[in-house]
């Protein structure tokens, strides 16, 4: 089996974050959260994965606080998995990915899930980056900062 590099110690955010949850079923794990799974055998039934495979990014996800185990909030002798603060700041990163999955992988007219604002019942605006003044920015508009890099 050929192991994965670890990025835990990577100077670059981005990195650091596709380390934990950089593959797809931790993201959609993540998503179903969101939608309000909170069980084993729900994740399970979503997302069609192997037992072993869920169970291993289960486990990742709570090493890394993005969720956390639960009594079931029925009484029951079971265990739920619920997101975290840091789990729920995934939030605009799975917005995000939505997004953009609607811009650019569905023909015009093609149904799909929409994420609307339970409170209005209207479509969500897209995401926006803006400056600390509010000024809208573009990839153009901003640079990384290299940590340890003189001048930067």
């Amino acid at each position: 089996m050929v192991r994965r590099t670890s990025l835990e110690g990577a100077a670059c955010p981005v990195a650091r974050s596709l380390d934990v949850i950089g593959d797809w079923w931790s993201l959609l794990i993540v998503r179903d959260a969101f939608d309000g799974l909170r069980r084993f055998g729900e994740f399970q039934r979503s997302l069609g994965l192997a037992k072993n495979i869920l169970a291993g990014r289960l486990r990742t996800l709570l090493a890394h606080g993005i969720l956390e185990q639960v009594p079931a909030s029925d009484g029951s002798a079971y265990q739920e998995y619920v997101l975290t603060p840091k789990g729920r700041a995934l939030f605009p990163v799975v917005v995000g990915l939505r997004q953009w999955g609607e811009a650019f992988f569905y023909v015009p007219g093609e149904p799909h899930s929409v994420l609307v604002d339970s409170k209005a019942g209207k479509p969500v605006r897209p995401l926006e980056v803006r400056a600390e003044d509010g000024r809208l920015l573009g990839p153009d508009d901003a640079v990384v900062r290299k940590a340890g890099v003189p001048g930067a």
